[in-house]
C-alpha cells in the first residue's frame, strides 16, 4: 500500500448510490463509486456506502413523513448524513437525468434546510459534497449540474471538480462494469475520479479544521434576530 501522505482518519464519508437496482444485484454506479472509496480509505477516513433504493424512503419533503408513510426510513439515512464529513451522491443516468431515487434523497435533504447548526448557519454548512454519474449514453454533465447546484445551494460545500461519470456509446450497449466496456480503463474517468475524491478530502480538513465556516454574514438566526451584516440596505429591512 502507498505510504500516506495525508492523515485524514479525523474524517468521515457518506457514499448514497442512487441506483434504481435493489441489492444484492450489481451495481455500475457502485462500481464506480468504490474506487473513490478506496482512494479514501488508504488515507484513513471512515466510509460506509448506503444503497438507498433498498431503503423505504418515503416522497416528500419533510424531515420525518412518518405519519402519512409508516415505516419511513428517511430519519435513519438522515442521521448518517449527520455525521458525515463528506457526503458524495452517486446516480445513473436515465432520460438524461438523475434516477427517480437520486431526485427523492435530494428531496428529503431538503425538507431539512429550515435547521440550523449551532452556529444559526444552515444544517449542511461544512460538510461537502460529490457527486458520481454513470450511464451508457450522455447527459453527465446535466445530472452533474444539477447535482453539484442542489447541494450547494442547501449548504454543502462544493469544492472544484468534485464530480466524476464514465458514459459509454449512445444507444445500449455495455454499462460501467461489464466486461469489454473500457470503463475502468478511462484515463479521463480515472482522473476525475482521483482528483473528485482529493478535492473532497483536502476541502473537508480544511473545514474541519478551521473550524467550520465562520458565522459571520452566514447566520440564518442572526439574521432573523436584526443583523445585516453591512448590507447597505440593511437598515430598511
Amino acid at each position: 500500500m502507498t505510504e500516506r501522505p495525508y492523515d485524514y482518519s479525523d474524517l468521515s464519508a457518506l457514499f448514497v448510490s442512487c441506483t434504481l437496482t435493489p441489492s444484492p444485484a450489481p451495481s455500475n454506479t457502485e462500481a464506480l463509486m468504490a474506487d473513490s472509496i478506496e482512494i479514501m480509505r488508504r488515507q484513513g477516513v471512515a466510509t460506509e456506502l448506503v444503497r438507498a433504493v433498498d431503503l423505504d424512503i418515503a416522497p416528500g419533503v419533510q424531515p420525518d413523513m412518518s405519519d402519512q408513510f409508516p415505516g419511513d426510513e428517511w430519519p435513519q439515512l438522515m442521521a448518517k448524513v449527520r455525521a458525515a464529513d463528506i457526503v458524495v451522491l452517486g446516480s445513473p443516468i436515465w432520460l438524461g437525468e438523475k434516477s427517480s431515487v437520486c431526485t427523492r434523497v435530494v428531496e428529503r435533504l431538503y425538507a431539512h434546510s429550515s435547521e440550523t447548526n449551532d452556529r444559526g448557519q444552515y444544517l449542511y454548512y461544512g460538510k461537502v459534497a460529490g457527486v458520481v454519474v454513470t450511464g451508457n449514453e450522455d447527459g453527465y454533465k446535466h445530472v452533474g449540474m444539477n447535482l453539484t447546484y442542489s447541494m450547494q445551494h442547501l449548504g454543502f460545500t462544493v469544492p472544484p471538480q468534485s464530480d466524476t461519470a464514465w458514459v459509454g456509446e449512445i444507444g445500449p450497449g455495455p454499462s460501467y462494469a461489464d466486461d469489454g466496456s473500457g470503463g475502468p480503463e478511462s484515463s479521463f474517468t480515472q482522473q476525475t475520479l482521483t482528483f473528485m475524491t482529493w478535492n473532497l478530502m483536502h476541502m473537508a480538513a480544511l473545514l474541519k479544521r478551521s473550524d467550520g465556516i465562520p458565522a459571520h454574514g452566514t447566520s440564518t438566526t442572526a439574521w432573523q434576530d436584526g443583523a445585516r451584516f453591512d448590507h447597505p440596505r440593511g437598515d430598511a429591512l
